[in-house]
């Protein structure tokens, strides 16, 4: 799949800089908000980062209102680029299916597949996490949800990463040493 050329740099630099930007005001936003809550239940947080759901439990009830209103902007916002993207793959994957070739839609799903996956296990525990009844709540649960979407799709991507490197590298290292062969042989040849 070549976004570029498909796309152009100009509609590529567009969906970054709304990325990005939605982002940070998400997170400006969000930050903001969480440095005005007065914490009336002490200050230990049930996480490994300040994530807002556990310091919401920490904070004065009135307080709670004004975060949930901005959690209802984020769910919007989060909707909009849930969309975004499910609209995003079912482009890529009728392009992927007009592929003449069953080798070249094979290579094409090999590379969108693990994505997808990866994007639909960040969705799915991020949506768990945020949406499951308080009943459903404990510490070590919400610890287990907040690893599963916060370190496991990055490392997942490094994951991926690495191998592609190593596979370059091993091609690389292949590539020379059928070179090598390819020369030695004629010799071997010329001396029979």
């Amino acid at each position: 799949l070549h976004y570029g050329t498909l796309m152009g740099s100009r509609a590529c630099v567009k969906m970054a800089a709304a990325a990005w930007g939605s982002g940070f005001l998400y997170a400006v936003l969000h930050t903001a908000d969480t440095f005005s809550i007065p914490l009336c239940q002490g200050n230990t947080v049930d996480q490994f980062f300040c994530e807002i759901p556990q310091i919401l439990k920490l904070s004065c009830s009135d307080a709670y209102l004004r975060e949930a209103g901005l959690i209802v902007v984020s769910i919007c916002l989060a909707s909009g680029c849930f969309v975004f993207i499910v609209l995003s793959y079912v482009q890529i994957f009728t392009a992927v299916l007009r592929i003449p070739s069953e080798q070249g839609r094979h290579k094409a799903f090999s590379m969108c597949l693990p994505h997808l996956a990866v994007v639909s296990l960040f969705v799915s525990t991020v949506m768990f996490a945020h949406l499951k009844p308080p009943s459903l709540s404990s510490p070590s649960l919400d610890l287990m949800l907040a690893v599963l979407y916060s370190v496991v799709p990055p490392g997942t991507r490094l994951v991926v990463l690495l191998c592609r490197v190593s596979k370059l590298w091993s091609h690389g290292s292949s590539g020379n040493a059928g070179q090598g062969r390819n020369q030695t042989q004629p010799d071997r040849d010329h001396h029979r």
